[in-house]
């Protein structure tokens, strides 16, 4: 049985994402047998969904509903680096499968359940489009939300997984806009991914996203990312202009 929550119904105040923040005070109220000292949330969704954003801001409103220091660790880290997929010959699937370190990944989560510290969490840059050299130490939180486009095929490893949804169309828009952002940002940034792309016209750089955009991102997200959908507790509908329109609870 699911129910769904129309978020954008609502008259009041309170942020879309309490229903969540609520969901997960019910889990903690009544633990599982054998519930790890951490809870950790896996949180999914295609490219430019709003993944980080969204993790971001459920964070918060964990932290303020519940009381309980929340973190956010970003899949992303867990690419191999540039490096390693250009001796793969795997730049041309960088998002897909496999060219994250899946070990990494699992070695990560199991450390993160049974709250080992500190936790080692590697970090990518958007900026350059690689992952930095040095991990950051983070203290094992109450809460751990674990976000990333492939983050449910770990979903037996989460307490709690959930999907963000939305029309393709909205997530291509959305890429478009961001790479765009990207790419204006690296004119004082020379060592910055999108630099390349610099002498570029608009039209012949939006060209160029529209083709990555149904060459990889669509296929990733038809073959491999939406699948996972299918293992989400909880699925967050999103308009086209980011808004939350419907929480389901499966």
């Amino acid at each position: 049985m699911s129910t769904s929550v129309p978020t954008s119904m609502s008259t009041g105040p309170a942020d879309p994402l309490l229903p969540i923040a609520e969901f997960v005070g019910r889990r903690l109220a009544d633990p599982r047998p054998g519930q790890p000292r951490t809870m950790v949330i896996g949180l999914s969704g295609g490219v430019s969904v709003g993944k980080s954003t969204t993790a971001t801001a459920l964070a918060a409103v964990l932290e303020d509903h519940l009381q309980l220091a929340t973190g956010v660790v970003s899949g992303d880290g867990f690419l191999h680096p540039n490096r390693v997929l250009a001796e793969r010959d795997l730049l041309d699937r960088k998002g897909f499968p496999e060219s994250y370190d899946t070990d990494a990944i699992e070695t990560f989560l199991a450390a993160a359940r049974r709250a080992l510290s500190p936790l080692s969490v590697p970090i990518y840059d958007h900026l350059t489009h690689d992952v930095l050299p040095e991990p950051r130490l983070l203290e094992p939180p109450p809460l751990l939300l674990f976000e990333g486009v492939n983050a449910l095929r770990f979903a037996a490893e989460f307490d709690l997984s959930i999907y963000i949804d939305a029309a393709e169309s909205s997530m291509r828009q959305w890429y478009l806009d961001r790479a765009i952002e990207l790419r204006r940002r690296s004119q004082t940034e020379p060592s910055a991914f999108f630099a390349s792309f610099a002498d570029l016209t608009e039209e012949q750089f939006v060209g160029l996203l529209l083709q990555v955009w149904e060459t990889v991102n669509l296929p990733n997200l038809s073959e491999y990312i939406e699948p996972t959908r299918a293992a989400a507790d909880i699925i967050i509908m999103k308009g086209p202009d980011h808004t939350i329109e419907a929480i389901t609870f499966r």
